[in-house]
């Protein structure tokens, strides 16, 4: 059985996080949406919160599971048998970065990575652009699933961004 991993913060997951997760669904026998924990890092969505949205908008797809992890990825893959890492390409500057994390990472274990270009539907969607644009009252339905819609805009009044 290939295991695939989708890694990310995605606080929050957008519509262009889905397409991949779709995609990546299509191509392996089971995809996991693994959640970084980067303490370091302020979220507008704790990472219990983002596991919950995640695995609510992922619930049509039976072959994708979500999880969180810390630290190095390919350890993560290591200990659950995962052999490819599907990552988002939107622009050569991801590209860019993206290579590098790629060639370290099959460096350490052997990991593939799979690089799927995004659909040019999501090619400018980021999640900080949607947090962006949802702080100052923007309308970001259409860019993050609409069972979150709610949930972003109640987040964002709360924190008051």
């Amino acid at each position: 059985m290939t295991f695939a991993v989708c890694p990310g913060s995605f606080d929050p997951v957008t519509n262009g996080h889905l397409d991949v997760f779709a995609r990546a669904a299509a191509l392996f026998e089971q995809v996991t949406v693994a959640v970084l924990i980067n303490k370091t890092k302020s979220s507008l969505f704790s990472v219990e919160e983002r596991i919950d949205m995640l695995r609510e908008v992922v619930a049509p797809y039976p072959n994708v599971v979500v999880d969180s992890f810390h630290g190095l990825l390919v350890d993560y893959c290591r200990d659950h048998d995962i052999a490819v890492i599907v990552k988002g390409l939107r622009a050569v500057s991801d590209f860019d970065y993206e290579l590098q994390m790629a060639q370290m990472n099959h460096r350490l274990t052997g990991t593939e990575t799979l690089f799927v270009s995004t659909n040019p539907l999501y090619s400018y969607l980021s999640s900080s652009l949607v947090k962006e644009v949802a702080t100052y009252g923007g309308d970001v339905s259409g860019l993050v699933p609409d069972i979150l819609l709610t949930r972003l805009k109640e987040r964002v009044d709360q924190v008051g961004l």
